[in-house]
């Protein structure tokens, strides 16, 4: 059984299909693309999983237990995490404070002192502890990336998801992204589950990639899979590239 199960998911804004019977499954200890083209349904998929929206039809199983009979909190304290594809960082806090907003589903009476250790050491891994006491406002985009990885690290999760990582990034900057995500990976004995549109990351790094269009899941398989099937070809270049 995979940690992540995703069956037949459904939901629809105004008429339009953001996803339409989607099925997915998310193996544990992998790193899983979910790839597609502007409005395919990635961030709506992320946002069924995480509890932000509930879909008309469909199952999310997270480790044999329904998410959709579970409130947004329950969900972080079951052992899902996630990152947004905009910043989502309190600008007048100092970074180890928008890191602690992340432990709060899981803060126990008298633990607050294990609790900042354990945002510092988050902080630390992902070499930011030289921000720690620093408003979110002023710095750079690719450092508020990591503070959003931090403060998602710091819930202990299972389960990671990340929402566009790479966007806003250069170059040098997604290339020590990739570098990062397989350590914590490792570190934190994590599965991730990556929404990315920089393809050279994706195929570079996670084990298997499921494919969207239209709120359709069109393609999965191996990186080198999805990058040679005609149909995401198609839905990414159109139909005169994919011939």
């Amino acid at each position: 059984m995979a940690l992540l199960e995703v069956r037949a998911l459904t939901r629809s804004f105004y008429g339009v299909h953001a996803l339409n019977g989607v099925d997915l499954d998310v193996e544990e200890g992998t790193i899983t693309g979910l790839i597609g083209p502007n409005g395919a349904g990635k961030t709506t998929l992320f946002n069924c999983v995480s509890g932000l929206i509930p879909p008309q039809s469909g199952r999310v199983v997270f480790d044999g237990r329904n998410l959709l009979r579970v409130r947004t909190h329950g969900i972080v304290r079951l052992g899902i995490a996630r990152t947004f594809q905009n910043v989502a960082l309190f600008p007048s806090m100092t970074v180890l404070e928008n890191v602690l907003v992340g432990a709060h589903s899981r803060w126990r009476p008298f633990g607050e002192r294990k609790t900042r250790a354990q945002a510092r050491e988050s902080l630390d891994d992902l070499s930011l502890g030289d921000v720690v006491d620093r408003p979110a406002a002023g710095l750079p985009f690719g450092t508020l990336k990591r503070v959003e990885i931090a403060r998602a690290l710091v819930s202990r999760p299972r389960l990671l998801l990340l929402d566009e990582p790479a966007g806003g990034l250069n170059h040098e900057e997604v290339s020590e992204l990739g570098e990062l995500i397989r350590r914590i990976r490792k570190d934190y004995e994590l599965t991730v589950l990556l929404v990315e549109h920089h393809m050279n990351l994706v195929m570079s790094i996670c084990d298997r990639v499921h494919v969207l269009n239209f709120g359709k899941k069109i393609a999965e398989g191996a990186p080198q899979e999805v990058r040679a099937n005609p149909a995401v070809i198609e839905a990414y270049l159109g139909s005169e590239a994919a011939a």
